[in-house]
Protein backbone atom coordinates (compact mmCIF):
# COMPACT_ATOMS: atom_id res chain seq x y z
CA UNK A 1 0.00 0.00 0.00
CA UNK A 2 1.39 3.38 -1.01
CA UNK A 3 1.75 6.26 1.43
CA UNK A 4 -1.20 8.13 -0.11
CA UNK A 5 -3.41 5.02 0.02
CA UNK A 6 -2.44 4.40 3.62
CA UNK A 7 -3.18 8.03 4.48
CA UNK A 8 -6.57 7.83 2.74
CA UNK A 9 -7.48 4.60 4.52
CA UNK A 10 -6.29 5.81 7.91
CA UNK A 11 -7.97 9.21 7.61
CA UNK A 12 -11.33 7.80 6.54
CA UNK A 13 -11.31 4.91 9.02
CA UNK A 14 -10.41 7.18 11.94
CA UNK A 15 -12.88 9.91 10.96
CA UNK A 16 -15.78 7.49 10.52
CA UNK A 17 -15.04 5.51 13.68
CA UNK A 18 -14.78 8.53 15.95
CA UNK A 19 -17.70 10.37 14.36
CA UNK A 20 -20.05 7.37 14.37
CA UNK A 21 -19.45 6.27 17.95
CA UNK A 22 -22.14 8.05 19.93
CA UNK A 23 -23.92 9.25 16.78
CA UNK A 24 -27.67 8.81 16.19
CA UNK A 25 -27.17 5.92 13.78
CA UNK A 26 -25.04 4.14 16.39
CA UNK A 27 -27.86 4.34 18.92
CA UNK A 28 -30.44 3.31 16.33
CA UNK A 29 -28.51 0.10 15.68
CA UNK A 30 -28.05 -0.41 19.42
CA UNK A 31 -31.77 0.03 20.18
CA UNK A 32 -32.87 -2.16 17.27
CA UNK A 33 -30.43 -4.91 18.27
CA UNK A 34 -31.97 -4.94 21.75
CA UNK A 35 -35.40 -5.57 20.17
CA UNK A 36 -34.49 -7.87 17.28
CA UNK A 37 -31.83 -10.34 16.24
CA UNK A 38 -28.53 -8.41 16.04
CA UNK A 39 -27.34 -9.94 12.77
CA UNK A 40 -30.50 -8.79 10.98
CA UNK A 41 -30.00 -5.29 12.33
CA UNK A 42 -26.36 -5.32 11.26
CA UNK A 43 -27.25 -6.36 7.70
CA UNK A 44 -29.83 -3.60 7.36
CA UNK A 45 -27.83 -0.86 9.04
CA UNK A 46 -24.54 -1.64 7.32
CA UNK A 47 -26.23 -1.95 3.91
CA UNK A 48 -27.62 1.56 4.36
CA UNK A 49 -24.18 2.86 5.31
CA UNK A 50 -22.63 1.21 2.25
CA UNK A 51 -25.16 2.92 -0.04
CA UNK A 52 -24.65 6.34 1.59
CA UNK A 53 -20.86 5.91 1.48
CA UNK A 54 -20.92 5.13 -2.24
CA UNK A 55 -23.13 8.15 -2.90
CA UNK A 56 -20.83 10.34 -0.82
CA UNK A 57 -17.66 9.14 -2.53
CA UNK A 58 -19.27 9.61 -5.95
CA UNK A 59 -20.18 13.19 -5.02
CA UNK A 60 -16.70 13.89 -3.69
CA UNK A 61 -14.97 12.54 -6.80
CA UNK A 62 -17.47 14.40 -8.96
CA UNK A 63 -16.61 17.66 -7.22
CA UNK A 64 -12.93 16.84 -7.65
CA UNK A 65 -13.38 16.64 -11.40
CA UNK A 66 -15.62 19.70 -11.76
CA UNK A 67 -14.32 22.32 -9.34
CA UNK A 68 -10.92 24.06 -9.29
CA UNK A 69 -8.48 22.40 -6.91
CA UNK A 70 -7.84 25.59 -4.98
CA UNK A 71 -11.56 26.06 -4.37
CA UNK A 72 -11.89 22.46 -3.19
CA UNK A 73 -8.98 22.92 -0.82
CA UNK A 74 -10.48 25.92 0.94
CA UNK A 75 -13.95 24.39 0.91
CA UNK A 76 -12.50 21.37 2.72
CA UNK A 77 -10.78 23.65 5.23
CA UNK A 78 -13.99 25.54 5.96
CA UNK A 79 -16.15 22.40 6.24
CA UNK A 80 -13.73 20.46 8.45
CA UNK A 81 -13.09 23.37 10.79
CA UNK A 82 -16.78 24.28 10.82
CA UNK A 83 -17.81 20.72 11.74
CA UNK A 84 -15.05 20.54 14.34
CA UNK A 85 -16.25 23.71 16.04
CA UNK A 86 -19.87 22.54 15.85
CA UNK A 87 -19.02 19.19 17.46
CA UNK A 88 -17.19 20.91 20.30
CA UNK A 89 -20.15 23.25 20.84
CA UNK A 90 -22.69 20.40 20.64
CA UNK A 91 -20.74 18.17 23.05
CA UNK A 92 -22.89 19.22 26.00
CA UNK A 93 -26.01 18.01 24.19
CA UNK A 94 -24.56 14.66 23.10
CA UNK A 95 -27.18 12.73 25.07
CA UNK A 96 -29.88 14.10 22.74
CA UNK A 97 -28.69 11.65 20.07
CA UNK A 98 -29.93 8.75 22.18
CA UNK A 99 -33.37 10.30 22.61
CA UNK A 100 -33.69 11.13 18.91
CA UNK A 101 -32.75 7.56 17.96
CA UNK A 102 -35.22 6.08 20.44
CA UNK A 103 -38.03 8.29 19.15
CA UNK A 104 -37.28 7.37 15.53
CA UNK A 105 -37.34 3.64 16.31
CA UNK A 106 -40.53 3.94 18.37
CA UNK A 107 -42.27 5.84 15.58
CA UNK A 108 -41.18 3.29 12.95
CA UNK A 109 -42.53 0.38 15.02
CA UNK A 110 -45.75 2.03 16.16
CA UNK A 111 -47.67 1.27 12.95
CA UNK A 112 -46.76 -2.38 12.41
CA UNK A 113 -45.31 -5.38 14.17
CA UNK A 114 -41.74 -6.06 13.05
CA UNK A 115 -41.41 -9.83 13.40
CA UNK A 116 -39.61 -11.19 10.33
CA UNK A 117 -35.97 -10.97 9.22
CA UNK A 118 -36.76 -8.96 6.09
CA UNK A 119 -38.88 -6.45 7.98
CA UNK A 120 -36.11 -5.95 10.55
CA UNK A 121 -33.49 -5.56 7.81
CA UNK A 122 -35.70 -3.11 5.91
CA UNK A 123 -36.50 -1.11 9.05
CA UNK A 124 -32.81 -0.86 10.00
CA UNK A 125 -31.91 0.10 6.43
CA UNK A 126 -34.49 2.88 6.17
CA UNK A 127 -33.86 4.37 9.62
CA UNK A 128 -30.09 4.44 9.21
CA UNK A 129 -30.19 5.60 5.58
CA UNK A 130 -32.43 8.58 6.38
CA UNK A 131 -30.46 9.49 9.52
CA UNK A 132 -27.14 9.32 7.69
CA UNK A 133 -28.11 11.70 4.88
CA UNK A 134 -26.53 15.07 5.63
CA UNK A 135 -24.83 13.65 8.72
CA UNK A 136 -21.30 14.71 9.63
CA UNK A 137 -19.86 11.38 8.51
CA UNK A 138 -21.39 11.80 5.07
CA UNK A 139 -19.98 15.32 4.78
CA UNK A 140 -16.59 14.08 5.97
CA UNK A 141 -16.61 11.30 3.36
CA UNK A 142 -17.48 13.75 0.58
CA UNK A 143 -14.75 16.17 1.63
CA UNK A 144 -12.12 13.42 1.99
CA UNK A 145 -12.98 12.24 -1.52
CA UNK A 146 -12.12 15.68 -2.91
CA UNK A 147 -8.50 15.36 -1.74
CA UNK A 148 -6.36 14.91 -4.89
CA UNK A 149 -4.02 12.33 -3.40
CA UNK A 150 -6.70 10.03 -2.01
CA UNK A 151 -7.76 7.09 -4.19
CA UNK A 152 -11.26 5.62 -4.38
CA UNK A 153 -10.41 2.11 -3.22
CA UNK A 154 -8.48 3.22 -0.14
CA UNK A 155 -11.19 5.69 0.87
CA UNK A 156 -13.91 3.11 0.32
CA UNK A 157 -12.03 0.52 2.37
CA UNK A 158 -11.44 2.95 5.24
CA UNK A 159 -14.98 4.30 5.21
CA UNK A 160 -16.69 0.91 5.10
CA UNK A 161 -14.19 -0.50 7.60
CA UNK A 162 -15.06 2.25 10.06
CA UNK A 163 -18.79 1.83 9.53
CA UNK A 164 -18.59 -1.97 9.85
CA UNK A 165 -16.55 -1.72 13.04
CA UNK A 166 -18.87 0.77 14.74
CA UNK A 167 -22.05 -1.00 13.60
CA UNK A 168 -20.69 -4.31 14.88
CA UNK A 169 -19.97 -2.69 18.25
CA UNK A 170 -23.50 -1.24 18.35
CA UNK A 171 -25.30 -4.52 17.67
CA UNK A 172 -23.03 -6.85 19.64
CA UNK A 173 -21.79 -4.87 22.64
CA UNK A 174 -23.59 -1.55 22.41
CA UNK A 175 -25.49 -1.90 25.66
CA UNK A 176 -22.34 -2.76 27.58
CA UNK A 177 -20.33 0.04 25.98
CA UNK A 178 -23.06 2.66 26.34
CA UNK A 179 -22.71 2.62 30.10
CA UNK A 180 -18.94 2.94 29.88
CA UNK A 181 -18.30 5.58 27.23
CA UNK A 182 -18.55 9.30 27.66
CA UNK A 183 -20.67 10.73 24.83
CA UNK A 184 -19.37 14.22 25.51
CA UNK A 185 -15.77 13.03 25.26
CA UNK A 186 -16.49 11.30 21.94
CA UNK A 187 -17.93 14.53 20.55
CA UNK A 188 -14.87 16.42 21.74
CA UNK A 189 -12.48 13.89 20.21
CA UNK A 190 -14.40 14.01 16.93
CA UNK A 191 -14.35 17.81 17.02
CA UNK A 192 -10.60 17.91 17.56
CA UNK A 193 -10.08 15.37 14.75
CA UNK A 194 -12.12 17.47 12.30
CA UNK A 195 -10.17 20.58 13.31
CA UNK A 196 -6.91 18.72 12.68
CA UNK A 197 -8.15 17.66 9.24
CA UNK A 198 -9.09 21.26 8.53
CA UNK A 199 -5.71 22.68 9.53
CA UNK A 200 -3.90 19.84 7.69
CA UNK A 201 -5.86 20.70 4.53
CA UNK A 202 -4.31 24.19 4.61
CA UNK A 203 -0.83 22.79 4.21
CA UNK A 204 -1.46 19.90 1.80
Amino acid sequence: MTDSALAAFGSSFTAITLAELGDKTFFMALILAARHRPRWVFIGAFSALVVVSLISLALGFGFRGLLPQMLLKWLAVVLFIGFGVKLLIDANGAADQTNEAALAVAKAESNQKINSPWLVIWEAFLLVFIAELGDRTQIATIVLATAPGFGFQALLAGTLGGHAFVTWIAVSAGGWIKGRINDKLLYQLSGVLFLLFGFAAIWF
